[in-house]
């Protein structure tokens, strides 16, 4: 086909790490990229987290960010989205620096983020979360059977209070939530973390959905979802791209990738 926001650091470099080149080939489609992240540089207080991440995304793609935990997969999202500024380099949408712009200002241009721990307004109905997220030149009414339109879970459950969903469910609405945030880039951090098995699938389903209408860069974990889903991926290891190629020409089994993701 085709790592949470939280304000604790995922992960740094170690001692005596040796930055490695990507090893990997893929057909990078033709034009200019959506996203552009180039050398960045990204730090927690003193620690050096992120060693120089290069990677981009073009329009229409799936693109999975796969690797161990505490390896910067999602520091990566939260310096695109200037959470978690850089230091050095540049991250570039449509053309347009980043780096510098407040987090909001960049949601304005159209990135949204999907993050792990989902921060749905749990005492909120369904509806009125996703009334929460469209933004206020768009028609809220529009934006709602839009978001029930493609997951239709949701609108028989759109009186409930969004809390007394099941977990997959409160992911599905997740991924509403930044669909109708009128974004064409959506930074969606491991939205299978917890989930049962069965449901899983059902959060798979609603990501391939959203795919249909935005652009997707999907941390991931359980690799073969992220290589089902995913077009193109990228492996971070110690803060650093380390490889990348074509979803369908690898194995989720591969001794390529396994070894990145094995303790």
């Amino acid at each position: 086909m085709t790592d949470g926001g939280s304000t604790v650091p995922d992960g740094g470099s170690e001692s005596g790490n040796e930055s490695a080149t990507p090893s990997g080939e893929s057909a990078v489609p033709d034009g200019e990229p959506l996203l552009s992240v180039d050398g960045v540089h990204s730090y927690y207080g003193d620690s050096h987290i992120l060693e120089g991440v290069d990677l981009e995304v073009h329009e229409g793609e799936v693109v999975a960010l796969i690797g161990r935990n505490g390896v910067g997969k999602t520091t990566t999202l939260r310096s695109i989205l200037q959470l978690t500024p850089p230091r050095e380099g540049s991250v570039t949408f449509r053309g347009e620096e980043l780096v510098g712009l407040d987090t909001h200002e960049v949601a304005q241009r159209g990135v949204g983020w999907v993050p792990e721990e989902r921060r749905i307004f749990a005492q909120l109905s369904v509806a009125e979360n996703v009334r929460a997220a469209v933004p206020e030149s768009e028609d809220v009414d529009a934006g709602l059977e839009r978001a029930f339109d493609r997951f239709p879970d949701l609108r028989e459950r759109r009186a409930a209070d969004a809390g007394d969903l099941s977990g997959g469910q409160q992911q599905m609405l997740a991924v509403a939530r930044g669909l109708v945030g009128g974004n064409d880039l959506l930074l969606v951090d491991e939205p299978s973390e917890g989930l049962a098995p069965m449901i899983v699938d059902a959060v798979a389903e609603a990501l391939a959905d959203a795919a249909r209408e935005a652009t997707i860069l999907l941390v991931e974990q359980n690799l073969p979802l992220a290589l089902d889903l995913a077009d193109r991926f990228y492996v971070v290891d110690h803060g650093t791209v380390v490889d990348t190629g074509d979803a369908d020409a690898v194995d989720a089994d591969s001794e390529r990738l396994r070894r990145y993701l094995s303790a």
